[in-house]
């Protein structure tokens, strides 16, 4: 983070996770490609140049040259190739088939494991449960607790105050010590509960002109949700590596809520319920979610026209 600049703005760089650039503006992981690439073709022409003409052998290696050039220097979908390609490898040899099971997986019958290929495989879930106070399992891989984050306007703010609370946001960051994500996700709202509600409770009003305006009220909800409809949710998510982190997890939230709090966020623990609720949500983020599962005060925006109801 450099210095702040003219007009309250403090400039980050958005390139903090780039891979280092070794030689030749190129990556380790860029360079051993080629390496490995270079030193097969130079073997195959050392054992066959006296078989094979150069143009012969030059021919035959160039499609080994081609791969490994596009697999070193290619992106898909913003990420490296040869990244891409070993995500499809691994998918490709990975089971078809997750179910719960216990660990290990007894073997299917002979008679069917001919015909089931690949065989079904346990269904591995990255938790094992939500404890009463929110606390997160996340068996091998240690504990974490799920915090709610409250936007903040920060386009309101004068420079001074803009200044101010980068500063103590960027206090924060310079004090972690241990893992932590931050998550900013928007997901479709699903206004048809309010509307049954509304159409319910309608007729049993004490007078004709709230039944109108409840009946209006539902119209009105209704056309808003066939312009399709996102809620943004901010959780922080803080980690402890061990199985016995309830307490130093529980402290770390209380020192992230008092340190964010000088960048005016306003942190809050998730307790059971709605932590499990939002892993269910994260498990299952193409449904719309109803008004009644968002945290109450969520911004809420009209979709993007090119994919409406799209969870971003």
């Amino acid at each position: 983070m450099t210095a702040p600049t003219g007009g309250g703005r403090v400039r980050v760089p958005a390139d903090v996770e780039r891979p280092d650039r070794i030689l030749a503006g190129l990556t380790a992981r860029q360079l051993a490609i080629l390496a490995a690439a270079a030193l097969v073709i130079w073997a195959g022409y050392a054992a066959t140049r006296r078989l094979l003409p150069l143009a012969a052998y030059a021919a035959a290696a160039a499609p080994v040259a081609v791969v490994a050039v596009a697999l070193a220097l290619g992106r898909v979908d913003g990420q490296p190739a040869a990244r891409f390609a070993a995500a499809a490898v691994a998918f490709a040899r990975s089971a078809r088939r997750l179910v719960p099971a216990p660990q290990p997986m007894p073997p299917a019958p002979a008679r069917l494991a001919a015909k089931v290929r690949p065989a079904p495989a346990t269904l591995r879930l990255p938790l094992a449960g939500v404890a009463a106070d929110g606390v997160v399992d996340l068996g091998p891989d240690g504990m974490a607790v799920v915090c709610r984050a409250r936007a903040v306007t920060f386009g309101l703010r004068s420079p001074a105050e803009q200044e101010a609370m980068v500063a103590g946001f960027a206090r924060w960051l310079n004090s972690l010590a241990e893992p932590v994500q931050v998550v900013v996700r928007a997901e479709p709202v699903d206004l048809s509960p309010a509307v049954d509600a509304l159409e319910s409770a309608a007729p049993g009003l004490p007078h004709p002109a709230l039944e109108a305006a409840a009946r209006q009220h539902a119209a009105f909800l209704v056309d808003l949700a066939a312009r399709g409809l996102l809620a943004r949710r901010v959780v922080v998510v803080l980690r402890h590596p061990g199985d016995d982190g309830a307490a130093a997890l529980a402290r770390r939230a209380v020192e992230a809520a008092a340190s964010l709090g000088g960048a005016g966020v306003t942190l809050e623990p998730l307790d059971r319920d709605r932590a499990a609720a939002l892993l269910a949500r994260a498990f299952d983020p193409s449904g719309p979610a109803p008004v009644s599962d968002l945290f109450g005060d969520e911004p809420v925006t009209a979709a993007p026209t090119d994919c409406p109801g799209a969870a971003r």
